[in-house]
């Protein structure tokens, strides 16, 4: 879908490691709102010492509250992930939120470790 050359718009979560042993994410989390007239949000994470399930909850937390921050949904910011995704689906403006994570371990013997992340827009 894209040409050689091609410019195009990306949110993009990278992080690096050369420490032993060193656990690494790096995520993207969407929002995608009911009204199809509307936009979604992205959020990128990169983080140390969160698992794929972990950063990839916190990447979509952090999508879905921008998202419900501009449509108005009244949430408790610091209430579980499960607590708000209840609430952002209740409320019917935020219909699906997902995530592409992608962590590792740093090589044993201190050799660079990188994850990345990336959405790519296509129009």
């Amino acid at each position: 879908m894209l040409q050689p050359g091609q410019i195009t718009f990306a949110v993009m979560a990278r992080i690096s490691t050369n420490e032993p042993h060193r656990l690494i994410a790096a995520s993207i989390g969407v929002a995608a709102p009911a009204d199809e007239d509307a936009y979604g949000y992205l959020s990128e994470l990169h983080a140390y010492g969160m698992n794929d399930t972990t950063a990839g909850n916190f990447a979509e937390d952090m999508a879905a509250a921008m998202l419900a921050s501009t449509t108005g949904v009244d949430f408790n910011e610091d209430a579980s992930w499960d607590e708000k995704e209840q609430v952002f689906r209740l409320t019917g403006k935020i219909i699906r939120t997902s995530n592409i994570t992608q962590t590792a371990v740093g090589h044993p013997q201190g050799l660079y470790s990188t994850v990345v992340a990336a959405a790519i827009c296509l129009f």
